[in-house]
C-alpha cells in the first residue's frame, strides 16, 4: 500500500505537508478529516491516531503523528531538492532552529488570531470581548516582529538564499490571521516580499489551492449545537 496523508487544509500543518508533497511530486493517497464537524474526534480516525488529530502519515503499517517529523520523513524518504533541508550543517541548524521556535510562537498566534477574531464568535457563536481580541493581535504583532528581525533579518528566505522547511511552515502559519482578516503583511514590506517568494518557489497554483479554504474562514457556517460541544473542551485547551 503507498502513502496515505489524513489531512484537512484548514488546519496549517496540514497545508505545509500538502504543499510539500505536491511540489515535490510525492504521489500519495489523500483522507481528508474534516475538523470543523469533529471528524478528528471520532472512534473510527482514533484507530488512525489515538490523539485525534492531523495531519498523520501512514506508510504501510507505519504512521507519523506531527507535521514536523512528516515533513521531514518525506525529505529523507523521497529524492527532493537539498534546499528543502539542507545536508550542510549550519544551515540545516537554522532550519531546524525556526522549526523549534515557532511551536510555541508564531503557531499559537497565528491559531489564537484566527479563533478570536473569526471562529469564535462566526463559527460557535461566542462572542470575544474587545480586550481579549487586542491583546491576541498584540501577542502576533510581537511575534512578526520577531519573525523579521531575528529568522527573515536581509536574507531572501529565513534559512538563506533558498526556501526551505522554514519558509513553507512559516507561510501557511500566517494564512491563518490572514484568513481572520488581519492585514499581516501591510507596513511590513521585508515580509511582504518574502511572501511573495514563497509564493512563486511553491508555485502560484498550488499555494492558492492549499489556501483556498482558510481564506474564506469568515463564511464558514455555525456549528450546530452538537458539534460545538464537542469541539468546545478541545478547542479552549488548544486555545
Amino acid at each position: 500500500m503507498g502513502l496515505e496523508l489524513y489531512l484537512d487544509l484548514l488546519s496549517q500543518p496540514c497545508r505545509a505537508v500538502y504543499i510539500f508533497a505536491k511540489k515535490n511530486g510525492i504521489p500519495f493517497e489523500l483522507h481528508t478529516v474534516d475538523l470543523i464537524k469533529g471528524q478528528h474526534l471520532s472512534d473510527a480516525f482514533a484507530q488512525v491516531n489515538p490523539l485525534k488529530k492531523v495531519p498523520v502519515l501512514k506508510d504501510g503499517d507505519f504512521i507519523l503523528r506531527e507535521s514536523v517529523a512528516i515533513l521531514l520523513y518525506l525529505t529523507h524518504k523521497y529524492k527532493v531538492p537539498d534546499y528543502w533541508y539542507p545536508q550542510d550543517l549550519q544551515a540545516r541548524a537554522r532550519v531546524d532552529e525556526y522549526l523549534a521556535w515557532q511551536h510555541t510562537t508564531l503557531r499559537r498566534s497565528c491559531l489564537r488570531a484566527l479563533w478570536h477574531k473569526v471562529m469564535f464568535p462566526v463559527f460557535l457563536g461566542e462572542p470575544v470581548s474587545p480586550q481579549t481580541l487586542a491583546a491576541t493581535l498584540a501577542e502576533l504583532d510581537v511575534n512578526l516582529q520577531l519573525l523579521e528581525d531575528e529568522f527573515l533579518q536581509n536574507k531572501a528566505f529565513l534559512a538563506g538564499p533558498h526556501i526551505s522547511l522554514a519558509d513553507l511552515v512559516a507561510i501557511t502559519e500566517l494564512m491563518h490571521p490572514v484568513g481572520a482578516g488581519c492585514q499581516v503583511f501591510e507596513g511590513r514590506p521585508k515580509l511582504a516580499a518574502w511572501r511573495n517568494r514563497v509564493e512563486a518557489a511553491v508555485g502560484e497554483d498550488l499555494f492558492r489551492e492549499a489556501h483556498e479554504i482558510i481564506l474564506k474562514a469568515k463564511d464558514c457556517p455555525p456549528a450546530d449545537p452538537t458539534t460545538k460541544q464537542k469541539l468546545m473542551p478541545r478547542i479552549l485547551a488548544i486555545i
